[in-house]
C-alpha cells in the first residue's frame, strides 16, 4: 500500500440501477480533497466494469455506494471477481442504505469497512488514512 506521504488510487463507484450519485461524489472529493487520486465511474456500472476498471487504473481501494438495497448481491459480486482476476490486493469499502445487520455478512465476505447514512467524509477520509497508509 501506499505510503504516509503517497497517494492512494481509489476507484468510487455507482453499481447497479441506483441513479443517485450525490453522496458518491461528495465522498469522490472528499477523498480528492485529502490527497488521494479518485478515479469516479459514474452512474450504472456492472461489478465487471468497477473491476476492470480498478484494475486498468492500478487503483488500491474500491468505494461503492448502493442505495438500491441490492447490497449483498454487488459487494459479493465484486469480491468474487476479484478474486477471479487475482486482484484481491485492492481493498473494498462501501457504504449507503445498508442495514446495520448486513454488515457483519460484507465484512467475512471481505469488504473492509461499511459506512452507513449519517458519516461524516471527515470520518471516511480518516479512515482510509488510518487503515491504509503505512507508517515511516
Amino acid at each position: 500500500m501506499a505510503s504516509s506521504t503517497s497517494r492512494l488510487r481509489i476507484v468510487v463507484a455507482k453499481p447497479g440501477l441506483d441513479g443517485h450519485d450525490r453522496g458518491a461524489k461528495i465522498v469522490a472529493r472528499a477523498l480528492r480533497d485529502a490527497g488521494h487520486e479518485v478515479i469516479y465511474t459514474g452512474l450504472h456500472q456492472t461489478p465487471e466494469q468497477i473491476v476492470e476498471t480498478a484494475i486498468q487504473e492500478d487503483a488500491d481501494l474500491i468505494g461503492l455506494s448502493v442505495l438500491s438495497g441490492a447490497h449483498m448481491t454487488l459487494f459479493r459480486r465484486l469480491i468474487e471477481l476479484l478474486e477471479e482476476r487475482d486482484a484481491t490486493d485492492i481493498r473494498v469499502f462501501g457504504g449507503g442504505i445498508i442495514p446495520d445487520e448486513d454488515i457483519p455478512m460484507l465484512e467475512e465476505l471481505g469488504v473492509a469497512k461499511v459506512f452507513t447514512p449519517g458519516a461524516t467524509t471527515g470520518e471516511i477520509t480518516g479512515w482510509v488514512s488510518a487503515t491504509f497508509a503505512e507508517p515511516v
